[in-house]
C-alpha cells in the first residue's frame, strides 16, 4: 500500500505540474489537511457516544445472545471445528462483536479465535479451511450497527445519520454470503487436512 500511495502522490504531483495546476493542487492539500482535522474532531464526542452505548450492550449480554443466535449456522459454516472447542466460542464472541461495531472487542477476539483454530490445525506450516473461512467472514462482516459511518455522517452534518443501517445490513449480509460462498467453493479444489491426512497414512501403512 505504501507504493501504491507514493505511486498516486508522486503522480498527481507531476501531472499538476505538466498542465500548470501546481498551484491548485497545493491550494487543495492544504483545504484537505484543514478538512481532515475538522472532521476527525467531530467524530469523538459521537464515536465515545457509540461506542460507549455498544459497550453497555455488551456488558448487558447483547453479544452473548446474539452469539447463542449464531451458534446453529456457525456450526454448519464450520463443521471440522467441534462444537464444545474454544474456537467456537470465541469466533462466535467475534461476529458478534463485528455485528454490533466494536471493533477494538472484535479484533482481540478474532486474533484469540485464529489462536485457537491453530491448536487444532494438523499443518501448522499454512491456514486450516476453518481459518480461511473465518478470515473471509471477518473482513466481509456482518454489521447491525455501522457506528464509525454513522458518526462521520453525523459529523459531516447529514440530518438522518441512522438511514443507512438498512441498506448497510443488506450490503454486509450479501458481500458475507458471498465470502462463505467463495471460500466453500474453492476449497473443493484443496484437499481437507483430514482426507490429506488420511491419504498420508494409509500410505504409511502400506
Amino acid at each position: 500500500m505504501n507504493y501504491v500511495w507514493t505511486i498516486l502522490i508522486v503522480g498527481g504531483i507531476l501531472v499538476a505540474a505538466f498542465t500548470g495546476n501546481i498551484e491548485a493542487v497545493t491550494s487543495s492539500a492544504l483545504d484537505s489537511v484543514k478538512v481532515a482535522v475538522e472532521l476527525a474532531l467531530g467524530l469523538i464526542g459521537v464515536m465515545a457516544f457509540w461506542l460507549g452505548l455498544m459497550k453497555i450492550a455488551e456488558k448487558a449480554g447483547l453479544v452473548k445472545i446474539i452469539a447463542r443466535i449464531l451458534r446453529p449456522i456457525l456450526k454448519r459454516v464450520f463443521p471440522e471445528v467441534p462444537a464444545e472447542h474454544p474456537a467456537m466460542g470465541s469466533m462466535l464472541a467475534n461476529i458478534a462483536a463485528n455485528m454490533l461495531g466494536l471493533g477494538n472487542s472484535a479484533t482481540a477476539l478474532g486474533l484469540r479465535a485464529m489462536q485457537d483454530l491453530q491448536k487444532i490445525n494438523s499443518d501448522k506450516e499454512s491456514a486450516s479451511n476453518s481459518m480461511a473461512t473465518f478470515l473471509a467472514i471477518n473482513t466481509s462482516s456482518v454489521t447491525i450497527i455501522p457506528a464509525t459511518v454513522i458518526a462521520i455522517r453525523v459529523s459531516a452534518g447529514s440530518t438522518a445519520p441512522t438511514e443507512i443501517l438498512g441498506p448497510v445490513l443488506v450490503a454486509t449480509g450479501v458481500s458475507t454470503t458471498v465470502a462463505i460462498l467463495v471460500s466453500k467453493f474453492l476449497q473443493r479444489f484443496v484437499p481437507s487436512q483430514t482426507a490429506l491426512k488420511s491419504a498420508i497414512d494409509s500410505k504409511g501403512g502400506k
